[in-house]
């Protein structure tokens, strides 16, 4: 396949991809949704629950995304160094939004800061937002999708403690945007949690940390024992399914974690609603690939 032919197949790839995660919840966001509808007694919750539900079938049978606010788009690439076209990478995923806008269709989400003009394409200064790592030796393309929407960006907050203030600090410092502005951003909510040296280091892990799949751990004991403690005390507020009250108030806490100046906690918060839209597909330098979030899918 000639070079161009390459980036116009994976160009039409990902812009599938991206509509398809608008549309269809990932796996482990369908199984946990199912497993708090079970254990939920309470009438009002019960009811909201069978409504997502019901909203995630008229989605598919429409061909429609699942939330009029489909944010705005990011993506966190883990490329080989050896990936065909690593070189034109970031041209041609700011190019699948735009064809993933208007044949999805994805509301405009990208609007010029200061001049104050939505561009239409969900595509502006900075958006999407794409972080790069790159991985030495390998052929491969790894991207992560994620829809940020307006409601569940509303929590997110990053600062830096005084190091006196310990991990108490880190928990009252996640409890207090809970307790602020976790209704805003459509409970049950799954919760990322970046800890580090700085505001800028914390967010961003707090953000990959909502990539990972629901029920995983932080590889450190003490981390994932933290990310434990969280849950259940964001589920003891009683938030439940789009803040109507109810067992459950999170999908998950999901803490990442770096080395940090002894002087510092930087700490942050990231949130995805209910409705966490969020993709993983892996490209080989053929561009055959596999969807990872979506079992069985096609594109």
């Amino acid at each position: 396949m000639a070079h161009a032919e390459q980036v116009k197949k994976m160009t039409e790839l990902v812009a599938k991809f991206v509509g398809y995660t608008g549309k269809v919840l990932p796996d482990d966001v369908i199984a946990k949704l199912e497993e708090l509808r079970r254990e939920e007694d309470d009438p009002m919750a019960k009811v909201i629950y069978d409504t997502m539900f019901r909203n995630q079938q008229l989605a598919k049978d429409l061909d429609r995304p699942s939330c009029q606010d489909t944010g705005v788009i990011q993506f966190w690439v883990k490329c080989g160094t050896k990936f065909p076209l690593i070189d034109e990478l970031e041209a041609l995923l700011k190019e699948a939004v735009v064809k993933a806008t208007f044949d999805t269709p994805l509301r405009h989400n990208s609007v010029e800061t200061f001049d104050e003009y939505n561009t239409g394409k969900n595509v502006g200064k900075g958006t999407p937002t794409i972080w790069f790592d790159p991985v030495p030796k390998s052929d491969s393309c790894e991207l992560y999708t994620y829809m940020a929407g307006g409601g569940c960006t509303l929590p997110g907050h990053a600062m830096v403690l005084m190091p006196g203030e310990g991990y108490e600090g880190v928990a009252k410092f996640v409890l207090e945007r809970m307790t602020s502005y976790g209704l805003n951003a459509c409970p049950p909510l799954l919760v990322g949690v970046g800890v580090a040296t700085s505001v800028e280091t914390a967010a961003l892990l707090s953000k990959k940390a909502l990539l990972r799949p629901i029920g995983s751990h932080n590889p450190n004991e003490r981390a994932a024992k933290m990310e434990k403690l969280l849950e259940d005390a964001i589920n003891a507020i009683g938030l439940g399914p789009q803040g109507m009250g109810g067992k459950a108030s999170v999908l998950g806490v999901h803490i990442e974690n770096s080395a940090r100046h002894p002087s510092t906690i930087g700490v942050a918060v990231n949130v995805g609603c209910w409705s966490h839209r969020r993709g993983h597909i892996i490209f080989d330098k053929d561009l055959n690939y596999t969807v990872l979030s979506h079992k069985g899918v096609s594109l």
